[in-house]
């Protein structure tokens, strides 16, 4: 059948499945081979591949500002955080400073986009375990905050909306009381997720003990972000290495105990409240100033190397560039959470069913784009 398969023995009781990469609750092109004993799995072969787009050689073949719409698909659920990522790496390696103005653009931005990805993890992920209401209110409240990104940005789902140095335009009277009326009602609606999933006896069947993931097994495979943090370990970037102006607001890191499929869904559930507390405190205190510091169209950092990192919705973003004094990277290798996530798969999988593989698949978040580059 597959290279995958080509040495796996089996017993008479088992067999190989393939799940994917057309299956609706991988969320992208993600094949799984899963060795089976019944309705039991015994082995899981992630294969992944299918969405390879060699993002990090097309950086390589771009100028640095050149390559900042790029980032907007390597993850294409939460734009922002690829942008801003990109945008710091840059600015680290040519020594660039950013207006505070839009430093606190920035925070208000990439929040706003966390919760929008969790809407759609939220959504997705409910709907794999066979609610559908959740998804269609997750949904209503996201088409809020995509608004207030095309209204900035003009578009609602790669922005292309950091630069080098900066962001690329203000926010108007309109946006600050579009963002201060939904970050009010959105907690009330947080509510309702709660109600119809959080004790719901079906709920806490599918997710709870479900999918234990030790923290130094996640720290083994290099987990992170709300995956790690619904273990119990206590590491979010904003708070341990604070970027663009993370030190200045007052926020909780919302962790887990036993690290199942229910700790992870707690934790970003609660993260979606924090990112309102975020968004209120950087609106309230946005001071005045440039959008973004003079930088030159097309500019050659000295020969180094950087690696910078933020915490984006799924985990710990990162870019690894190695300048040689060119307008042009010459090297680039991107850190992104769902590689390593769905790495995870094989540790957490095996010995639970099929559907259980769907609600701990769900719960790590992973979104194809990061691990097919």
């Amino acid at each position: 059948m597959s290279e995958l398969i080509k040495d796996t023995q089996l017993t008479q009781e088992e067999f190989i499945i393939n799940m994917g990469p057309q299956h609706p609750s991988t969320h992208g092109v993600l094949r799984l081979l899963l060795k089976m004993k019944g309705e039991f799995i015994k082995d899981l072969t992630p294969d992944v591949g299918f969405l390879h787009r060699s993002i990090e050689k097309i950086a390589e073949n771009r100028t640095y500002a050149q390559f900042m719409p790029f980032t907007d698909r390597i993850d294409y659920c939460a734009s922002m955080p690829c942008n801003l990522a990109w945008a710091i790496a840059v600015e680290k390696l040519a020594g660039i400073e950013v207006p505070e103005r839009a430093q606190y653009l920035r925070v208000i931005m990439t929040e706003l986009n966390r919760i929008a990805s969790h809407l759609i993890w939220l959504g997705t992920m409910a709907l794999d375990l066979g609610a559908f209401t959740p998804f269609l209110y997750a949904f209503r409240e996201r088409e809020r905050i995509l608004d207030m990104f095309e209204m900035t940005c003009g578009q609602r789902l790669t922005y292309n909306y950091m630069r080098i140095g900066g962001v690329s335009a203000d926010i108007s009277a309109d946006f600050v009381k579009r963002a201060k009326d939904f970050t009010k009602d959105f907690l009330d609606k947080v509510d309702d997720y709660e109600a119809l999933l959080t004790y719901n006896p079906i709920f806490l069947t599918r997710t709870k003990d479900v999918g234990v993931l030790p923290v130094d097994v996640g720290l083994s495979y290099g987990a992170s972000g709300p995956t790690l943090r619904g273990s119990g370990h206590d590491w979010d970037l904003r708070k341990v290495h604070p970027y663009s102006c993370y030190d200045k607001f007052e926020f909780d890191v919302p962790l887990g105990s036993k690290g199942d499929v229910w700790d992870r869904y707690i934790v970003r559930i609660q993260e979606m409240r924090e990112c309102c507390k975020i968004v209120n405190q950087a609106i309230e205190g946005l001071p005045e100033g440039d959008l973004k510091s003079k930088v030159p169209t097309m500019f050659k950092p000295k020969a180094n190397e950087v690696y910078s990192r933020i915490e984006a919705p799924r985990g710990e973003m990162g870019y690894y560039i190695i300048a040689d004094g060119t307008n042009k990277p010459y090297r680039v290798k991107i850190r992104t959470a769902s590689y390593s996530h769905v790495q995870l798969m094989k540790y957490l999988c095996v010995d639970w069913k099929v559907a259980d593989l769907v609600a701990i698949f769900g719960s790590l978040d992973v979104i194809l784009p990061e691990v097919d580059r």
